[in-house]
């Protein structure tokens, strides 16, 4: 039987704006306010896609969410039509205006945690979409991201899904975005690693003082356990408090694994030598690769800046590595450097494929925020919505559509147009019909 790691893309929705909205997330402050183009964030996003069905990869859409999420600004007291909603919380509460109109689940990495069927207990891939307590804007996706998740992958002989963990900070947890897997072959029994920032209940254990973590241990376990994961196949590492401090939100901006390598900077981890040794001895025999970036050849600063970590890391068919950069590391002297070097290493990555996502790395988004990797048997490909499988006639489609329905600017000011409720609502109604996704928003129902 044949196994493959599919990368499902958030296409970026037609609200995507520059609010400032994540604290900790140096990018999305330090833009805040700024005039976005959602049409060519959107492109630039399926460009991405395309890119990497062109090399061979199996390359998934999920659809973003309906925004503004309306239900919650009359959850929050606002009343009236939409229009006199949307007027009331711009005059009254501009922030949480912002929130709601948020198009953050286009950062895919964060939808979900997903163990593949040779890990789980019961032979299904597991999924759990991620709660995001820490952001009140990403707090608001759970719910609809579970629908999307189960309208791609329906198929309960070989898919199971979890409700997100409780609703408290305790159990916050952001997803994919600081968990990887390791294994010798996409459909043997690999090694899942749960990066978390604190604990909720060992006050004892180090936690960053400046910015918050927003993942914790007992969400890590708890999801380990839904999944049905044996304790010899997890390994619970802490990121570094200091990393989160100097803007290193999520551990995929700072590290990133595929296949037996996992490439990391320096200063990632808690107790790096522990960790490694664990990994070591849990992955069993074969090769591994620990590939890390000294500080000397790249700093902190600049690898926050250019997103070296938050690149995708795919095996290409030939079985070579690849890493999908954003531009930014291209335009890095120091970055370009170190890649230029990596690449005639003996280690198993091989290419350097630069994309560029500016609109989505304005916001602190690069390649890997973009995509949810799912590994699957031949036979559960087969088994997904294969609306939702990018292939030339979809990508043509979905350019269309883009094009017919998203606006070139948008800034702050412009969440208060009523048009731009209705501009959205025709836009994603269109495309549950293109993914054949069925009633996933509240709108529809």
């Amino acid at each position: 039987m044949k196994h493959v790691e599919a990368n499902f893309d958030g296409l970026v929705g037609p609200t995507h704006n520059y609010a400032g909205l994540s604290l900790g997330n140096v990018a999305s402050q330090h833009n805040a306010h700024a005039t976005s183009n959602p049409r060519e964030a959107a492109q630039q996003g399926l460009a991405k896609m395309a890119s990497l069905r062109n090399l061979g990869l199996v390359q998934g859409v999920l659809a973003p969410q309906e925004r503004p999420d309306l239900a919650t600004l009359r959850r929050l007291g606002f009343t009236g039509s939409d229009a006199r909603v949307l007027s009331q919380a711009a005059a009254q509460a501009p922030a949480v205006l912002a929130a709601c109109y948020s198009a953050s689940s286009m950062w895919t990495a964060n939808a979900a945690t997903v163990s593949p069927s040779a890990d789980t207990f019961d032979g299904r891939v597991h999924f759990t979409p991620a709660n995001l307590t820490n952001k009140f804007h990403r707090s608001l996706e759970p719910e609809v991201t579970g629908r999307i998740l189960r309208a791609v992958f329906s198929d309960e002989h070989h898919f199971c899904h979890h409700r997100h963990l409780p609703e408290h900070d305790s159990f916050g947890d952001e997803g994919a975005a600081n968990h990887t897997r390791l294994c010798a072959d996409y459909g043997q029994a690999g090694v899942e690693l749960f990066v978390y920032g604190r604990s909720a209940f060992d006050p004892s254990r180090p936690a960053p003082s400046r910015y918050p973590a927003r993942q914790t241990l007992e969400a890590s376990q708890a999801i380990a356990r839904l999944h049905g994961l044996d304790s010899d196949s997890c390994v619970f590492i802490q990121q570094n408090p200091a990393v989160i401090d100097q803007g290193v939100f999520h551990n995929d901006v700072i590290a990133v694994g595929n296949g037996n390598v996992l490439f990391y900077h320096q200063q990632a981890f808690l107790d790096t030598q522990t960790a490694r040794h664990e990994i070591r001895e849990k992955f069993g025999d074969g090769e591994l690769h620990f590939i890390e970036v000294p500080t000397a050849e790249v700093s902190l600063q600049d690898a926050v800046q250019t997103y070296l970590f938050n690149t995708q890391l795919v095996s290409l068919p030939s079985g070579q590595m690849a890493l999908i950069a954003p531009t930014e590391c291209r335009d890095n002297p120091a970055v370009a450097a170190y890649l230029a070097r990596l690449t005639g290493l003996e280690t198993p990555i091989r290419h350097v494929y630069f994309m560029d996502v500016k609109q989505s790395m304005r916001n602190g988004g690069g390649p890997a925020c973009l995509r949810l990797r799912v590994a699957l048997s031949d036979t559960e490909l087969a088994a997904v919505n294969p609306a939702c499988l990018l292939d030339e006639a979809l990508q043509l489609r979905l350019g269309q559509w883009i094009d017919k329905h998203y606006r070139d600017r948008l800034s702050i000011d412009d969440l208060r147009d009523p048009a731009l409720i209705t501009e959205s609502r025709a836009a994603l109604d269109e495309l549950t019909q293109i993914l054949k996704l069925g009633t996933i928003y509240p709108f529809q129902r």
